[in-house]
């Protein structure tokens, strides 16, 4: 049986017996037991074990990346394609999720004596994050980029500052042709290879670990939250849907030449575990290999876009965060004018770029923009409830935006090698 096969029933396996654990034996004591002794324990070392391996990863998959291209006016125009890629999905992300949210108007339907018994159940976790929002300038984010100390850096998960340090040790190895120059390639190399080993070892315990998330998570979330929050969880899933499912099968055959259901079929088990995992760079290593041997992406475009994408192209966390402040802003009875909400969309892209590639690392970002437009940020209490569920939805949408940008991207530059088989279909 496949890795993605297994990894399916897993999902299926968790979230069928987590559900029905919340439905027939919500407050039994050994269910929290099964929860907090078992699968959270078992989920959370697949997850460590994950993001143990993502900088020597981001690292070394950036350098080599930048050295296979070698070419500084290639760099220069895979990464303007690069950039022109994420502005442009992730601005087509947002605007989906701002004209669901304003037909559909989620934020008008909840009475305010449920949502203000939604908002108490939060606990003290949403005026901790309304509290602990960052509110920076512009010339600040782009100083953060550079690292002054690149270990610290490191070891503080600061992808980006990583990122910069990477591009820069790239660009300086295919300036200086020596002999130590190719001898670091070569061990940059051994690096990236090791990590691959890792990471063929560590996606063997995927469908245990993707079975121990989703019991964690459905046991504890059950029906009920989704049931109070039907229409916003709804909004947020069709906008979601909607770009997953016809944004990008349109991109895939237009601009990548490659069939829908092809790229689904090859790009299943990153995109299973970027639901298990709701993280971004957790899900990078399965990515990168996805991309090149399952897609057939050159190895100098996958490790380049997908890499940069792990951590800029945040589109479905993009479009959430647009969602979730109009909102909202509708719960509050906030009016948001047409410039107001093209703002919003700004603030959302701008916002997405370099959001912690964890779970739940958009809600600062959301608890900030909610501040500047008069709108009660310990308001995302009403929303936390959902977040993981809708959080794992909108990750699969981010690293499937990665993905298909590098073919986009890749079929652009040299075309795409062994691209996988049109799907046999019956008849």
């Amino acid at each position: 049986m496949s890795l993605h096969t297994r990894m399916l029933l897993g999902f299926i396996a968790g979230t069928v017996l987590g559900l029905a654990a919340n439905l027939f034996a919500a407050d039994a004591g050994w269910l929290n037991a099964i929860v907090t002794y078992v699968a959270d324990p078992v989920g959370q070392l697949f997850l460590r074990l994950l993001f143990m391996l993502v900088i020597p990863l981001v690292f070394s998959a950036l350098v080599l990346g930048v050295v296979e291209i070698g070419d500084p006016r290639s760099l220069g125009r895979i990464g303007g394609k690069t950039l022109v890629w994420i502005l442009g999905v992730t601005t087509i992300a947002v605007v989906i999720g701002l004209v669901m949210v304003n037909l559909i108007r989620p934020g008008q339907g909840i009475p305010a004596e449920l949502g203000a018994e939604i908002m108490a159940g939060a606990g003290d976790r949403a005026p901790q994050i309304a509290a602990g929002r960052e509110q920076v300038s512009g010339i600040q984010v782009l100083l953060n980029i550079v690292p002054r100390n690149p270990v610290q850096a490191a070891a503080n998960g600061d992808l980006i500052a990583v990122m910069f340090f990477a591009l820069m040790f790239g660009i300086a190895a295919t300036v200086i042709r020596s002999e130590g120059t190719r001898s670091f390639v070569s061990a940059v190399q051994g690096v990236y290879d090791i990590c691959l080993k890792l990471i063929d070892w560590v996606i063997r315990l995927a469908p245990w670990a993707v079975a121990a998330l989703l019991f964690s998570i459905t046991a504890k979330l059950g029906f009920d939250v989704l049931i109070q929050l039907a229409r916003f969880v709804g909004t947020v899933l069709a906008a979601l849907a909607v770009h997953f499912f016809i944004v990008f099968p349109l991109l895939l055959r237009v601009f990548g030449g490659m069939s829908p259901l092809a790229f689904f079929k090859g790009a299943e088990p990153a995109l299973l575990t970027a639901f298990s995992t709701s993280s971004s760079s957790a899900t990078l290593p399965t990515t990168l290999k996805v991309t090149e041997e399952a897609l057939g992406v050159p190895r100098r475009v996958a490790r380049f876009v997908c890499t940069l994408g792990a951590t800029a192209n945040m589109n479905g966390t993009a479009l959430f965060e647009g969602v979730t402040v109009l909102f909202l802003a509708q719960f509050f009875g906030v009016e948001l004018s047409l410039f107001q909400q093209a703002m919003i969309l700004v603030l959302c892209m701008l916002g997405s770029i370099g959001a912690a590639g964890v779970p739940g690392g958009s809600l600062p970002v959301i608890a900030m923009i909610l501040a500047m437009f008069g709108i009660p940020p310990e308001g995302i209490g009403l929303i936390l409830g959902v977040d993981r569920l809708l959080d794992m939805c909108r990750t699969v949408v981010n690293v499937g935006g990665d993905m298909v940008g590098s073919v986009v991207i890749g079929r652009s530059e040299e075309g795409i090698r062994e691209a996988p088989p049109e799907p046999a279909t019956a008849g």
